[in-house]
């Protein structure tokens, strides 16, 4: 099943694909919900990020490749991780799919793409084992977890380099029908690959990470969190189109402008 979270004549609703049409929604796939009757021609509504999180996780240096990529940036070495670590993002960031993502004007121009995939907890998870943890999860969905580098390298927190405005499209849907060894994802730029890796040949995967964050954290719907990107993650400028795929889920399409 996939559910959009969609504008349409300036309501917002939720939604279950069906091919080339939405299904309307009362309620949301966290809690109580019914159809209500109502189809719409999916080329008519506006896709939303499909959720809105309370808890923004996420995960760097994930891949092998990434963390070698890194160093190339970094002002210190990075290595692999020994144990799964957690990061944070703002909802302030969050764009959905088709929407611009906006260069900063103090910013020299210069961002890269990391395609992520994106897990969406679906009930209340706390004190999780990992042979458990994905029966906490909705499903999942795509996101750029787009950088500033030059920022990334000079700051101690990742404030800005990661959290600009736009910095966050996530989308098109949550696909709730997944089989995480199957994945591929794929990131095109301008309409080229630029890169293909197994999604799920991370260094910890995401049963491990929920199961880490709750045991310290209460997990509830609608948080989401991001998985990391492999290498390569390459330079793009206002102009540039960017699409990330992962196989079974959609394909996520973002123009590149500048403020």
């Amino acid at each position: 099943m996939r559910w959009t979270r969609f504008s349409h004549q300036d309501t917002i609703h939720y939604g279950i694909v069906q091919g080339d049409a939405v299904a309307v929604v009362d309620g949301t796939p966290f809690g109580a919900n019914s159809r209500t009757g109502q189809v719409l021609p999916l080329a008519s509504v506006k896709l939303l990020p499909p959720v809105i999180p309370g808890n923004f996780y996420a995960v760097g240096y994930n891949y092998a490749a990434h963390v070698g990529e890194a160093n190339e940036f970094m002002p210190s070495t990075q290595k692999l991780p020994t144990r799964p670590e957690v990061g944070y993002r703002s909802n302030n960031a969050l764009v959905g799919d088709g929407d611009n993502v906006v260069i900063p004007a103090s910013s020299d121009g210069v961002i890269q793409f990391e395609g992520e995939l994106v897990a969406v907890i679906g009930k209340t998870a706390k004190h999780v084992r990992e042979e458990d943890a994905l029966d906490y999860v909705l499903g999942f969905t795509i996101g750029n977890d787009i950088s500033e580098r030059v920022w990334q390298a000079a700051d101690r927190t990742l404030w800005r380099s990661k959290n600009a405005d736009t910095f966050k499209p996530m989308g098109p849907w949550i696909e709730t029908d997944v089989k995480l060894d199957d994945l591929v994802t794929t990131v095109r730029l301008n309409g080229a690959q630029v890169s293909q890796f197994k999604t799920n040949s991370m260094i910890f995967g995401v049963a491990r990470f929920i199961a880490e964050i709750t045991k310290y954290m209460t997990m509830h719907p609608g948080d989401v969190l991001w998985m990391g990107a492999e290498a390569p993650t390459l330079d793009m400028r206002a102009g540039d189109h960017v699409e990330v795929e992962i196989s079974g889920i959609g394909v996520l399409r973002n123009p590149i402008v500048r403020e």
